[in-house]
């Protein structure tokens, strides 16, 4: 026989017991089904008392899991759109950064993303910078970092990307190419060998010479070094034997002059350098005057909301300089649909998010897509190839 105060203290516990759990399968339901007031209001407050790259683990790790349903609606019909031969259900895309080691393509495919691009991936494995590499801005709505390319290397990310690709339902999966960091007196080397690597498997392949943590990268924007990189990358891309041969896009920083640009971009028309499209862009180095947070002076790439106008400018910059000719994919600062339509009127064909991912969760991804496709219907388009390009053509 129990006691009295036995029978309390064991009824106390089986209630506690049962809130516990009941609170425990409400979060995980919440968490599951994209709730973007439970996001809001729990998850992402949890998440920012953890070290930024700590929680970025944990974001990469809730992906590669999919504990997030998947969005059974189908996209609306004004934010489908082709291009390079490709149907994008949406125009949304996680930016390179984010799933460097290509573990999280399907759930985030399941999340809503209309394209996924992985890595940089470099030849040889590398561990990037020393930690602590990633400082959130809180204040300012923006991350920098400094990882330097951490990357498990080719060959353990060719086996995943491969993987995934053999599934019938995914995204379309870029793979952005970068060099290893003891490889200054041949980087060309490592984008050829990038790009036999990955391009049978790879739905595009991207050429990144923007990041500012790789010491040297930046310098082969210059006009005479990019123009011996990308004739080098193309001719290999082009001797494929493959039935059809990936896109190639090159991925330039913000931090351009207006002379560089014009370099860049006349490289980029001409027919032995022509590549397939441009993604406008990289984190930038400089810092807005109005920046707010303790770690605004760290050194590293500056992205999130500070980055979006930056962004917007250099997209409408290389809109007018190649004519409209080559496709642009605007990354920087997009947090809602309404900075993801002012790129589509610069002249994006496509837009990509990460930072945003990173401050308010899975849901932002539904969001803004609901929000791109009122903004354009609210404004008269059918489609989002309707508006690219009106605001730098002056339209």
């Amino acid at each position: 026989m129990y006691s009295r105060k036995e029978k309390i203290i064991k009824q106390l516990t089986a209630l506690a017991t049962i809130s516990l759990g009941g609170t425990t399968t409400f979060a995980s339901l919440c968490i599951w089904n994209g709730n973007e007031n439970f996001y809001r209001d729990y998850v992402m407050p949890f998440t920012r008392r953890l070290d930024p790259e700590t929680s970025h683990q944990l974001a990469v790790f809730t992906m590669k899991h999919c504990l997030i349903k998947k969005q059974r609606n189908p996209d609306p019909e004004s934010l489908a759109t082709s291009l390079w031969g490709m149907n994008f259900s949406n125009p949304v895309g996680m930016a390179a950064g984010f799933d460097k080691q290509a573990e999280a393509m399907q759930g985030l495919h399941r999340t809503g993303f209309g394209f996924v691009e992985i890595g940089s991936v470099t030849p040889e494995p590398q561990e990037g910078n020393p930690k602590p590499r990633v400082f959130r801005l809180e204040e300012d709505n923006a991350i920098v970092n400094r990882y330097g390319f951490n990357s498990e290397g080719h060959e353990a990310v060719y086996s995943r990307v491969k993987l995934e690709g053999q599934k019938q339902e995914r995204a379309i999966i870029g793979v952005n190419l970068g060099k290893n960091k003891l490889s200054s007196m041949d980087d060309v080397a490592d984008y050829v060998d990038g790009v036999k690597k990955f391009g049978a498997i790879a739905d595009y392949l991207v050429i990144n010479v923007s990041s500012p943590n790789t010491v040297g990268l930046r310098g082969l924007q210059q006009k005479a070094e990019l123009e011996n990189l990308i004739s080098c990358v193309l001719e290999a891309r082009n001797k494929l034997s493959i039935p059809k041969l990936p896109p190639l896009l090159l991925k330039v920083a913000p931090d351009l002059n207006e002379d560089e640009k014009k370099d860049i971009a006349t490289v980029i028309l001409k027919e032995q350098c022509r590549v397939d499209g441009i993604i406008v862009c990289n984190t930038t180095i400089s810092r807005p005057s109005d920046l707010k947070s303790e770690f605004k002076d760290q050194t590293g790439g500056l992205s999130g909301q500070p980055l979006k106008d930056i962004s917007t400018r250099c997209i409408g910059d290389f809109y007018r300089l190649t004519g409209g000719r080559i496709p642009i994919v605007g990354v920087g600062g997009v947090a809602s649909g309404q900075d993801a339509f002012e790129k589509i009127l610069a002249g994006a064909s496509l837009v990509q998010l990460y930072t945003s991912f990173a401050f308010h969760g899975p849901p932002v991804v539904r969001r803004i897509k609901r929000e791109l496709d009122e903004i354009l219907r609210s404004k008269g388009y059918k489609n989002i190839t309707e508006a690219i390009g009106k605001s730098s053509l002056g339209n």
